[in-house]
C-alpha cells in the first residue's frame, strides 16, 4: 500500500491497466525523467506489484495481476462487517 501512495507510481499502475508497455512508452506519458522512471519501477517491482522482462535495450512491464487480486481480497476482508470485530461492544456477564 506504502509503494501505492506514492502519485507517480499510481500513475504507473494506470497506463500499466491497459497492458504490456516499454519504458519508454510510459515515460512519454509521464512528465519525468528516466532515472526518476527506473526508481518507480523498482520500488513496484520489489512490492510485487509490477513484472519486467528485458526486450533488447528496453524494459518492457505489466502489471501483477496476482498481486492486484490478492490486494483486492485484503481490502475486501477488512471493509465487510465481522463478526468478531473488535470494534464491536462485548457483551459481559457482569
Amino acid at each position: 500500500l506504502k509503494a501505492l501512495s506514492e502519485p507517480t507510481r499510481l500513475q504507473i499502475i494506470d497506463i500499466l491497466s491497459c497492458g504490456e508497455l516499454c519504458a519508454c512508452d510510459i515515460l512519454e506519458k509521464l512528465s519525468i525523467t528516466q532515472s526518476t522512471l527506473s526508481h518507480h519501477m523498482k520500488v513496484l517491482k520489489e512490492c510485487g506489484l509490477v513484472h519486467a522482462r528485458k526486450n533488447s535495450t528496453w524494459m518492457h512491464y505489466s502489471i501483477s495481476k496476482e498481486s492486484f487480486q490478492t490486494l483486492e481480497r485484503f481490502i475486501k476482508t477488512i471493509t465487510h462487517p465481522k463478526d468478531d470485530c473488535i470494534c464491536l461492544p462485548r457483551h459481559t456477564d457482569c
